[in-house]
């Protein structure tokens, strides 16, 4: 299976998900966790618990779906590892893909981080917090969801039996679904201060359609500015001083002055 068929089915299933976490309404299906004795307790909309029950919820939905196409769905044998998820056709290749999901105002996602730009997307033939290497995989996609946060919290404290589901508020809704290779809609800024992570854009519209800064100058382009990144803790203890660029436009004057340098000898 080739990449551009392997990410026209996923996003082809990813569109039915919008209808299968919300209510009517536009409210998500989820209100709290039941215990043994059918008492609910409700969550709150932090980023971290909404994510991962968002992943639980799709899981079982994207091993249906690899089953249908001739796929093999593999979650990593650890926590920490990238991918989320691998998925492997009859012919052994490998297509990795992450979930991301953030909160949205307006038309702007609050942040989105895509992963490392240390570690094993640079030792890219060497298994390092991953179970294959990083070359192994035919392409490395994103599995995207935003939805809107109900800042309603009066419900937080309060347990509730099973017959009152209704007259529980959803935490979050109004989700929107998006499928794009992670360099499309690569920023070329870090997520988040020092850290080693790959920034995303956040304009909504954009990230749908995979209009990053590094979406017209391509696959390469983003690949040799992220290897070569670094900040200033990393760039002092490489003993290169400052860092070679910290955007694209002073990534492209680097370019230039590395090949002015033969023209000089």
């Amino acid at each position: 299976m080739t990449k551009e068929r392997f990410e026209s089915l996923l996003s082809e299933e990813i569109g039915t998900y919008k209808a299968l976490l919300e209510t009517g309404d536009n409210d998500w299906i989820v209100k709290g966790f039941v215990d043994v004795n059918k008492n609910i307790y409700t969550i709150t909309n932090d980023t971290k618990v909404v994510s991962k029950i968002i992943e639980l919820l799709l899981i079982p939905k994207l091993e249906a779906f690899a089953c249908a196409n001739g796929l093999v769905l593999a979650l990593p044998s650890k926590q920490n590892y990238y991918p989320d998820m691998t998925f492997k056709d009859e012919e052994g290749n490998m297509f990795a893909v992450d979930f991301k999901s953030s909160y949205y105002e307006g038309d702007t996602v609050n942040g989105l981080t895509l992963g490392s730009y240390w570690g094993y997307f640079r030792e890219r033939d060497v298994r390092k917090n991953m179970d294959y290497t990083y070359n192994s995989y035919k392409s490395h996609l994103v599995i995207g969801i935003f939805y809107k946060q109900n800042e309603e919290k009066d419900n937080w404290k309060t347990v509730y039996s099973i017959q009152e589901l209704a007259a529980i508020k959803s935490v979050i809704g109004d989700f929107q679904f998006f499928v794009q290779p992670k360099w499309k809609i690569a920023n070329d800024v870090p997520g988040s201060g020092n850290t080693r992570n790959i920034g995303g854009i956040t304009d909504i519209k954009k990230l749908i359609s995979g209009q990053g800064p590094f979406a017209k100058l391509g696959e390469d382009v983003f690949d040799d500015y992220w290897i070569n990144y670094f900040n200033k803790a990393d760039a002092k203890v490489a003993g290169i001083g400052t860092p070679h660029y910290t955007t694209l436009k002073t990534y492209k004057e680097y370019l230039e002055r590395q090949a002015n340098k033969p023209n000089k000898l």
